[in-house]
């Protein structure tokens, strides 16, 4: 089946780095047009320049500095973007980071900041969002959440929290806006290759090699397919999630997790 996603522009938050890079490339391959959004403008000029070389003929990509941790500069991206590409068909919600302690040692600055990051970040770029893909009657939003949002272990807080109201607002808005044929699903991550990874080796590596420790890292969380992720699989479900080949799925949450999770 090949996807395409031509004349669509998509709008990927946290697109400079791992899941949300992936998805930027594996968008643009499809022939999509995309926003870009992330923190740091240097990373995200290399990784738009990347992008660059793979968009269609006709398609855009654009990338834009912001933190989407506050309001004021998530209104400020979205009103460039729509200066920029004239509409929004995709919201991809990929920002964030895995923020895990004890549930005593969280303080309440610790339950803002991720609360602010992974679930407010959300609901105002599909906020902004919405109004337009109403109007064409078309719209995909994916929320990237992770496997604890279904099946959160001991010390995942606040993240399995934020990302548990993530799940919630996916399946409410899912229904709110079906008549719209607006569809909005979450993929939720288990463990996949990504520059988290790449850092964690170097401070914890033990003289392993870097596929060495992938692998032992898989052995250790039990991921049944024996092996971590890669970001590029990811990319590809979100690519056909947010395709007109996705065109009754909406409401679900999926775990692109190599069958670790024990909730489906």
């Amino acid at each position: 089946m090949d996807v395409r996603m031509d004349g669509r522009v998509a709008v990927i938050t946290g697109a400079s780095k791992g899941l949300g890079f992936a998805m930027a490339k594996e968008f643009a391959a499809s022939g999509a047009s995309v926003a870009m959004l992330a923190r740091s403008p240097d990373t995200l000029a290399v990784a738009k320049a990347e992008v660059a070389k793979l968009a269609g003929k006709g398609a855009k990509i654009e990338g834009y500095s912001c933190d989407v941790a506050k309001a004021q500069p998530i209104a400020d991206t979205f009103a460039t973007i729509i200066r920029d590409f004239g509409k929004v068909d995709i919201v991809v919600n990929n920002a964030g980071i895995s923020h895990a302690k004890s549930f005593e040692t969280v303080t309440d600055e610790d339950w803002q900041g991720d609360l602010d990051l992974k679930l407010f970040a959300a609901i105002r770029m599909i906020r902004l969002a919405l109004p337009g893909m109403r109007e064409r009657r078309w719209g995909r939003i994916v929320n990237v959440l992770n496997i604890g949002s279904k099946a959160p272990a001991a010390n995942s807080t606040p993240t399995s929290v934020s990302r548990a109201a993530g799940l919630a607002l996916t399946k409410a808005l899912s229904k709110e806006h079906a008549k719209d044929n607006i569809l909005v699903n979450a993929m939720l991550v288990g463990l996949i290759e990504s520059d988290q990874w790449q850092r964690r080796h170097k401070t914890h590596g033990d003289n392993q090699s870097y596929a060495q420790f992938l692998e032992g890292m898989a052995k250790d969380r039990n991921i049944p397919l024996g092996r971590m992720g890669r970001a590029e699989e990811f990319a590809r479900m979100a690519c056909f999630l947010c395709s007109d080949a996705a065109s009754f799925i909406s409401g679900v949450a999926i775990n692109v997790d190599g069958g670790a999770s024990p909730v489906v």
